[in-house]
């Protein structure tokens, strides 16, 4: 297994790890539900291939594929590196000082016109292409400062999320459009369309759904998230008005805690259903009609489920606060530490052209690849 490394101009991190360190300092099994689960997988679909680290406590916040250019997009909270898949090697370091609006990078979003947005944390959002940046904040028409998603619909339209509504934007004239008060809720983590150009949002108050033209939104009282059967405490660090105590931090002394209507992360699978990961609730899927809900107990790794992706196999991936989880639709793989992750906590997923799975952790990005005899 090789590992690679890379240097942050700035900050000059380097860090070099050697293969299976982090087995002995987190351990991959939480409870018995967790070795129970474990011990159903006699043989896991993939294998690690390598990793990429970034600095023992830069957190990997987002990944995205730019296949155009055969390079993987890594969103850190010290920057953006841009990764050239094909020599394996660093191609590109951003920071402010080379035109990014802020260095912790929470989403990466790529138009169909080939331009990289990224959306930070109080930098409002960055958009790179040939060398060249441009930055938008509310004054420009953007929602807010904070970005958290990205995603393009068929007819071109551009939509980011942000913590005051979420903006549609028209790529010729680059004109802004806010929707606040027509969400369940103003926070935006995810967004998903699906194949009618529907979108779906993630919010921290349920899920909305806007067609073009009129609304509909679901909460935990419709079937979103599961209910609370590890008693888990409730969290107040969401809703309107708590600004100020947004640090996405999903403890409460220390421990776990539980909000089913905070949804991090939305996905629209090829056949339509939206899978919604939740704070505690694990994660769920609407397939019109019906919300169904999976955690622990089912085979997922973990309650609270960052990011959600789909392979080309059709598979599901979901990263949790346990490590990665993947289902086919009847079984659950889990892997954690021990398989190649460099992070118990998978804030992002992105799958490559050659159905390898990129994950990111806290420390860096983990690929895995499917074993010889796994449908591709």
């Amino acid at each position: 297994m090789k590992i690679y490394y890379q240097t942050f101009a700035f900050l000059f991190i380097s860090l070099f790890l050697m293969p299976g360190c982090d087995r002995q300092q987190q351990a991959p099994v939480e409870n018995k539900q967790d070795a129970a689960s474990t011990e159903k997988v006699v043989s896991k679909s993939l294998r690690h291939v390598d990793s990429f680290a970034v600095g023992e406590q830069v957190v990997v916040r987002s990944l995205a594929i730019d296949q155009a250019n055969n390079s993987l997009w890594v969103g850190t909270t010290v920057g953006v590196l841009e990764i050239d898949l094909a020599a394996k090697q660093p191609k590109n370091i951003f920071t402010r000082k080379d035109g990014l609006a802020n260095e912790y990078v929470f989403a990466i979003g790529i138009d169909s016109q080939g331009y990289k947005w990224f959306g930070t944390n109080a930098g409002g959002t960055s958009r790179y292409k040939d060398g060249q940046w441009k930055t938008y904040f509310p004054m420009h028409g953007l929602a807010d400062y904070w970005i958290y998603a990205f995603a393009e619909q068929k007819n071109g339209k551009f939509w980011i999320g942000t913590w005051a509504g979420a903006n549609s934007v028209d790529l010729a004239s680059m004109s802004f459009t806010t929707y606040v008060k027509e969400l369940i809720n103003e926070w935006v983590y995810g967004i998903g369309i699906d194949s009618k150009d529907r979108i779906w949002f993630g919010t921290e108050g349920g899920i909305s759904m806007f067609d073009g033209s009129s609304w509909q939104h679901w909460t935990h009282d419709d079937g979103l998230g599961a209910g609370n059967v590890e008693d888990l405490p409730p969290s107040k660090n969401t809703g309107l008005g708590t600004r100020s105590r947004h640090d996405l931090n999903v403890l409460v002394d220390g421990g776990e805690s539980y909000n089913p209507n905070y949804v991090f992360s939305v996905l629209v699978t090829s056949d339509d259903v939206v899978w919604a990961g939740t704070w505690g609730g694990g994660v769920s899927a609407f397939d019109g009609q019906t919300w169904n809900s999976f955690t622990r107990r089912d085979g997922l790794a973990g309650n609270i489920v960052y990011s959600i992706a789909q392979d080309k196999t059709g598979a599901l991936w979901f990263g949790t606060n346990h490590g990665l989880s993947r289902y086919d639709g009847k079984n659950w793989e889990n892997y954690a530490a021990q398989d190649g992750l460099l992070g118990k906590d998978v804030y992002a997923i992105a799958v490559g052209s050659d159905n390898s799975i990129w994950v990111g952790t806290k420390r860096g990005v983990s690929q895995f690849r499917y074993e010889t005899g796994v449908a591709k």
